[in-house]
């Protein structure tokens, strides 16, 4: 459950202008700047107990009954007591974070992600929806392809050069070790945990993956002198690829890695016997990152097209079509159809949104100003077609990791839209904060279906700290809970809904400040309940009680991925019976994806979809209507 919740909120505030191209701070290469940067942001701070305590049982209050709340009240003074068990694992968790460089990083990589047997494909990897291209054809589709392999290769030469700018919120410096993250690096499948290997730290690979009807090539895209191809050098390269691709009948060895963890580390294990099949594999996992070039899907209606195409970025929509297309365990895949359709899948153990947002907008913004200069006629070699010997093992294994896949893929009810009638502008002009403005529509669209509130998570970032990933803004709360309840009221006046309206909005976004300090509670109570498993301690009760099963039983699993381009991440809900909610809101109008499982009678992608706009819209209606009767 845990792979999807390292998901986050971009940091509103960076050092990088809107609208235009990142730019290198020098114009040559700065070694050694990184690690400065690095070693002088402060460490990830422990919050006080007693702080952490008294915030989880106001937490509560909106999601569990009385009674719960009462019997958990009980657990905490007792594990809060001076010298008491909840005191030894606060000083254990203090002597950790001494004698680390980030107390929580190692626990929540393994925790979250590597140690998580789901697959990755819909529970942990976000897919994103990049603007349609305006093209239609194979031409354009590759095309497209060089642009975007040229755009990476000079994004990527800031981070070789370590003259990428370095973020900032509210004058602080931000982390940038995901960066750094992000390319050349694969996760690997084990049996009872993977792990992620970054082949940059040592010989910086040279060439990327393309994989075309499920079969993968070698592309080397820098030259002998080390300078990176050109856009038409790009596209003459992948021609040749598409060129000796066209066969459709081979087996789709990438749809293993659509797997249950366990299963596809048992396939891997199996197919890397091969000598031929190990360094085919090995080559796509020290690649920079994929391209895959995917086939035609069936067309759908205009009102559908959205959502049809974050499927594909999701999931690649089933072994019939381009799911085999991909290597799920690759950091970085981006995925460009031959409709004009284009994206990325993430996996997404290394890095939460904001790098990959930043590559994203460098690599649009270069793919508008590069043209497709001639070049000079330097012969270039065939790229290297990767082989695999399929044994009759590895294709039972391959069939069911079919079968799998396509069980998941028919489960998957996603809705991605623009919200047409606003954006954040607006927002702003009221002086609220749109992100916490969304989150408490969110709350009011659940409450008018469900009748109640039940756990949220909002992803808050903690890069102002070193090695920081995220931690949990909790949108459920006393002040949305009584908003929620007062707004279809009749006995309320519309100035009271809109007092409480604003301060449900100014607590999110008061609780949001504390999360990004480190000040939230629920990394510190991960932290706490691990301390105890390490110290093999018994498991204190406030661990095991009902209440904190509710808590963090995610019913909404949500995050703001803002971008200067026009794109919408997506991803898959966190618990059987949940929902997941990522939005880009720009200036006047908002993206949002809703997904939720087929398998489960009580949601309703489509259905949240319809009244999260309704939401949104009548709080702005009545916001417009309260400040027009003061006039």
């Amino acid at each position: 459950m845990l792979a999807t919740l390292g998901r986050v909120m971009v940091l509103k505030s960076t050092s990088l202008r809107p609208g235009c191209l990142v730019r290198p701070i020098a114009p040559t290469k700065l070694p050694g700047r990184y690690f400065a940067h690095q070693k002088s942001l402060p460490r990830l701070p422990i919050p006080p107990l007693l702080q952490t305590l008294e915030r989880y049982l106001l937490m509560l209050e909106p999601i569990v009954s009385q009674e719960e709340l009462e019997h958990t009240n009980q657990l905490v003074k007792e594990f809060a007591q001076k010298g008491g068990v909840g005191a030894r694992l606060q000083a254990s968790l203090e002597r950790r974070a001494g004698k680390t460089e980030n107390w929580l990083s190692d626990w929540w990589l393994r925790t979250a992600y590597l140690e998580n047997r789901l697959p990755v494909v819909i529970h942990s990897s976000p897919g994103v929806l990049l603007p349609k291209q305006d093209y239609h054809d194979r031409q354009g589709q590759l095309r497209f392809s060089a642009k975007l392999i040229a755009g990476v290769l000079d994004f990527k030469s800031m981070i070789d050069n370590e003259t990428l700018p370095v973020e900032s919120l509210g004058g602080s410096p931000l982390c940038m070790n995901q960066y750094y993250q992000i390319l050349s690096s694969c996760r690997i499948p084990g049996s009872k945990s993977d792990s992620f290997a970054n082949y940059s730290v040592t010989k910086k690979p040279a060439h990327v993956t393309i994989v075309h009807n499920f079969q993968f090539f070698e592309l080397f895209v820098y030259n002998s002198d080390g300078s990176p191809l050109t856009v038409d050098q790009l596209y003459m390269q992948l021609e040749k690829i598409w060129h000796s691709s066209l066969q459709t009948n081979k087996e789709p060895i990438g749809i293993l890695s659509t797997g249950h963890r366990n299963s596809w580390a048992n396939a891997y294990n199996t197919l890397i016997k091969d000598k031929v099949n190990k360094e085919s594999v090995k080559c796509i996992q020290r690649s920079i990152f994929t391209i895959c070039l995917d086939a035609p899907v069936p067309k759908v209606s205009d009102d559908l097209y959205m959502s049809h195409v974050g499927a594909q970025m999701l999931h690649g929509g089933g072994s019939r079509w381009n799911s085999g297309n991909r290597w799920f365990d690759k950091t970085l895949q981006f995925i460009v159809g031959e409709d004009g359709s284009c994206g990325l899948v993430y996996e997404h153990s290394s890095s939460e949104g904001p790098p990959i947002v930043a590559l994203l907008d460098h690599v649009f913004e270069y793919c508008k100003t590069s043209e497709m200069v001639r070049s000079p006629m330097i012969p270039l070699a065939m790229p290297r077609k990767l082989r695999f010997n399929i044994t009759s093992d590895i294709k039972r294994d391959i069939e069911k990791a079919k079968q799998n896949l396509n069980m998941m893929v028919r489960d998957m009810d996603i809705k991605c839209f623009v919200f047409e009638h606003f954006g954040k502008d607006f927002v702003k002009s009221q002086r609220l904060s749109p992100d916490a403005y969304i989150q408490i529509a969110l709350q009011l669209a659940y409450y008018r279906i469900y009748g109640e509130q039940r756990a949220t998570y909002e992803s808050a970032s903690l890069r102002m700290f070193h090695l920081g990933r995220t931690d949990t803004i909790r949108s459920a709360s006393v002040e949305s809970s009584v908003f929620v309840r007062a707004m279809d009221n009749p006995q309320e006046q519309k100035q009271n809904k809109v007092t409480l309206m604003r301060q449900a909005v100014q607590a999110h976004r008061a609780y949001t400040d504390l999360a990004i300090k480190g000040q939230a509670i629920d990394r510190h109570l991960f932290g706490l309940k691990h301390q105890a498993i390490e110290d093999l301690v018994r498991i204190p009760e406030i661990f095991m009680d009902t209440s904190y099963a509710v808590a963090f039983h995610f019913n909404l699993s949500t995050s703001q991925v803002p971008a200067k381009t026009d794109c919408l991440m997506c991803f898959g809900p966190v618990v059987p019976d949940g929902y997941g909610v990522c939005y880009n809101p720009m200036d006047n109008h908002m993206n949002f994806s809703v997904s939720a499982f087929n398998s489960c009678a009580e949601t309703n992608a489509a259905k949240l979809a319809h009244y999260l706009e309704q939401a949104l819209v009548d709080m702005r209606d009545l916001i417009v209507q309260t400040n027009s009767s003061k006039l």
